[in-house]
């Protein structure tokens, strides 16, 4: 039996060329990495200050708060330490789950549930980013009487046009995001050095004892992380979009960001004590004095061109989101973690996906999200529960990441113990906005997580019925069959998907298919093998020639972010073989072989429906009930795995996993009358 290996496109990422620092590399980072916590200017400090009086303790107790949680959670966890986690050169919560699924069944729940947090994210930061920018529009003088509604149209003419947009990809229009960025983060900057001296005290800020004394002695100090935290929402994103740009270009360019961030938050807070020291900033007050604590800091004759370039910045980071939501579910159906969907590739750029699924409910909720709420400052409330729970998975993960790594118990204990208790912090204070509009999105990563579980779940229960049986008890039966001249050739050449990672093993269903349903004659048998591997990019196959001409066993071992076009793939395999004289695809039949006419090939994908003849709990009965729903709603097996419809025949199997075994039926005598 022989085996040869073969390589369609191998694309893995070298660590040390990948996290080269270059000027491109650094600019790509700005447009594509920071576009969620780079624009949480235009709302942390609104949402503090709302229904609050503005005073000294509470501005600087803030402010250190901000300081700090980005030094703790964005520069600390995500830049120093979760960065290190690269799964060949990608970063993100199922990146890193590959990384260490392997060690702990369980690690599944927490990946399922910072992927699902991840999602609902992608749905409420576009319309939050958006509307904050646009409604810098009520600073002009001659707009103080924008309406609400207007606001509105504008910020949902913005979504439909940026998700029509989707399907084409970013292509030429991604280069200009990281100018725009850079441009966006210098703005910060200079707004928040004009401001810095407003009031000095508010230097203050740099030291940790003011965010402590803040949260111990202020009313409700505690509540107010929950604010706060916004300001670190994207920190997730820097690892999430680690093989867009590597790791040392975030790091690098980190430092950039981070003090264009801190100056402007340290500018609003200045402003806001020299300008409304002790008002009580109610709804009334804020829309009649205009009080918005981001576009304050502009002088007027700045506000058009500050909410072009915001709004810009607000669009390039929903970008992000929605092509990480777009990574994210295509990573989630190889894990098989979700089911099969729709794929297209708009461009050639690496890891540039479409779903359009996917983006049309992303598109449904941004709107939803927009009618619901009407105002930024309402969106508030629905934003930051979902991102805290895929930091805490992240968490979770990373330190399983770093046993595997062999670091230190003490050092993993330390990094366990206190991430686990700022960010269990943070999520107890943002509960507080469940009532307010933090239940949507929880519903939404609930739906999400649901739909990734019931996958999961069912796919562990239908292992049980899957009934593997050794290959080469079936050989002879395989070759007497295809040679076999009184039974009609079903194909030149049979084409199976199998399941089996045994090269010597087959499911019973296929050979049941071939010799019993209805006798399939060949002159080849193939069966294909796909094997998902941990890496991100591998995409390598091996040949087994069980018999030589007759049966031939196609293993592909494609990497967790590769699309399997098996038709496409498998193509290219047999190209290579009849290049090698390994195989003769000829027709078989005379008048065709004397012509050198290539034979058929025929694909049979068996699918599976639930059976009645089944006991199982009502638990698993409603997991295998829900699977098939689901199921119906995504792909069918052959084109989740890319092959032509026109070659392929589909045979349903009934799917019988717990049969009834106490069947009550008795037989009775038929007496005459």
């Amino acid at each position: 039996m022989n085996v040869s290996p073969g390589n369609i496109k191998t694309t893995v990422i070298v660590g040390k060329n990948h996290n080269k620092v270059t000027s491109a590399g650094l600019l790509v980072a700005l447009g594509i990495i920071y576009g969620d916590i780079g624009t949480s200017p235009l709302y942390v400090f609104n949402s503090i200050i709302a229904d609050r009086v503005i005073t000294e303790e509470l501005i600087i107790g803030t402010l250190s708060c901000i300081i700090w949680t980005i030094t703790l959670q964005t520069t600390i966890k995500y830049v120093l330490l979760v960065l290190r986690a690269d799964n060949k050169g990608e970063g993100g919560t199922f990146a890193l789950y590959a990384l260490v699924r392997r060690r702990k069944k369980w690690l599944v729940i927490p990946a399922m549930l910072g992927g699902a947090a991840l999602l609902a994210d992608g749905i409420i930061t576009p319309p939050i980013s958006i509307t904050s920018a646009v409604e810098g529009l009520k600073k002009l003088s001659f707009l103080n009487d924008l309406g609400d509604n207007t606001i509105i149209y504008i910020v949902l003419i913005i979504l439909v046009l940026f998700f029509f947009f989707q399907q084409f990809g970013t292509g030429t229009i991604g280069k200009l995001f990281g100018p725009i960025m850079f441009i966006w983060f210098t703005m910060l900057a200079v707004l928040g050095c004009y401001h810095i001296f407003d009031d000095l005290s508010i230097f203050k800020a740099f030291s940790p004892y003011y965010a402590l004394q803040f949260l111990i002695t202020y009313p409700g100090g505690f509540w107010l992380l929950g604010a706060v935290f916004l300001c670190t929402t994207g920190a997730e994103a820097l690892y999430s979009d680690l093989g867009h740009c590597g790791r040392g270009n975030i790091r690098v360019s980190w430092i950039y960001v981070k003090a264009c961030l801190l100056l402007n938050y340290i500018g609003q807070g200045a402003s806001l004590l020299a300008n409304h020291e002790n008002l009580l900033v109610t709804k009334d007050v804020k829309e009649s004095l205009g009080i918005n604590a981001f576009y304050d800091m502009m002088p007027q004759w700045f506000i058009i061109a500050g909410v072009v370039i915001a709004t810009s910045a607000a669009i390039i980071a929903s970008q992000a989101m929605i092509t990480g939501s777009f990574t994210l579910i295509g990573e989630a159906m190889r894990l098989n973690l979700w089911p099969k969907l729709k794929v297209r590739y708009p461009s050639e750029e690496k890891g540039q996906l479409f779903i359009p699924s996917i983006n049309l409910m992303l598109f449904v909720g941004c709107v939803f999200i927009v009618l619901h709420f009407r105002e930024a400052s309402r969106m508030e409330n629905a934003y930051g529960l979902a991102i805290i729970i895929t930091m805490l998975a992240t968490t979770i993960l990373f330190s399983n990441y770093l046993v595997s790594k062999r670091v230190k118990p003490l050092l993993i204990y330390i990094f366990l113990i206190s991430y686990s208790i700022i960010e269990i912090a943070y999520l107890i204070a943002l509960l507080q906005k469940f009532t307010k509009g933090g239940y949507i999105t929880m519903i939404l990563g609930g739906i999400m997580f649901s739909i990734m579980y019931v996958w999961y779940r069912s796919r562990k229960i239908k292992n049980r019925y899957v009934e593997f049986i050794r290959l080469e008890h079936y050989i002879p039966l395989l070759q007497e069959l295809s040679n076999d001249k009184t039974v009609t050739k079903y194909a030149t050449h049979l084409v199976y998907l199998t399941s089996a990672n045994n090269p010597n093993e087959i499911e019973h269903k296929i050979i049941y298919s071939i010799l019993n349903k209805k006798p399939k004659r060949s002159d080849i048998y193939w069966f294909i093998h796909v094997d998902t591997l941990d890496d991100p990019y591998t995409c390598v196959y091996s040949v087994q020639h069980i018999i030589p001409n007759d049966i031939i066993r196609v293993e592909f071992r494609l990497g967790f972010r590769v699309e399997p076009r098996i038709n496409m793939l498998f193509r290219k395999v047999v190209e290579d073989l009849v290049s090698n004289n390994e195989v003769n695809i000829t027709s078989r039949y005379e008048s065709l072989e004397r012509n050198n006419i290539v034979g058929d090939f025929q694909f049979i994908v068996t699918e599976k429906y639930l059976s009645q003849d089944n006991e199982l709990p009502f638990f698993e009965q409603l997991i295998m009930k829900l699977h098939f729903t689901i199921k119906d709603w995504g792909l069918s097996e052959e084109r989740g795995f890319g092959l032509d419809p026109s070659n392929v025949v589909i045979e349903k199997f009934p799917l019988i996993i717990s049969p009834v075994l106490n069947i009550k039926l008795k037989r009775v005598d038929v007496y005459e009358e």
